[in-house]
């Protein structure tokens, strides 16, 4: 379940952001996929549509209605975040950092790190016992 702290910081963010209950629609759905009985025969699955900026979110991560409405908001604040922050966003800001790490080196900054290594390989040879 979660926490009245982290729904109170929800609240907080939605309302930063501009997101008001009297501008979504709610919706709840039979979710299907895991959860046995309770999700064949419980509406859990939520759909939200904010009004104003015409954005729907779906969430079925949780078999508990509570939860996935937690979460569905949380989803939909992070969307209109990205929507209006750009590429300020906590979301951009990650996808960028994740593009550059995987981003290739360039053959300048390949020789110099090999350049470490040989450095490094040559230190620890002169450490090794002498041969008699």
């Amino acid at each position: 379940m979660i926490s009245e702290k982290k729904r109170e910081q929800l609240s907080l963010r939605m309302a930063k952001v501009g997101i008001f209950e009297k501008d979504l629609v709610e919706h709840f759905i039979r979710s299907g996929g895991h959860g046995g009985q309770n999700v064949n025969k419980v509406n859990t699955c939520v759909y939200i549509k904010h009004l104003p900026s015409e954005i729907e979110v779906k969430c079925q991560k949780t078999r508990h209605q509570a939860d996935n409405r937690y979460f569905a908001r949380e989803i939909l604040c992070e969307k209109i975040e990205t929507q209006i922050l750009g590429k300020k966003s906590a979301a951009e800001k990650e996808r960028y950092k994740i593009k550059k790490q995987k981003q290739k080196r360039s053959k300048r900054a390949k020789e110099k790190i090999l350049q470490q290594k040989k450095h490094q390989s040559e230190k620890k040879s002169f450490r090794s016992k002498p041969e008699f």
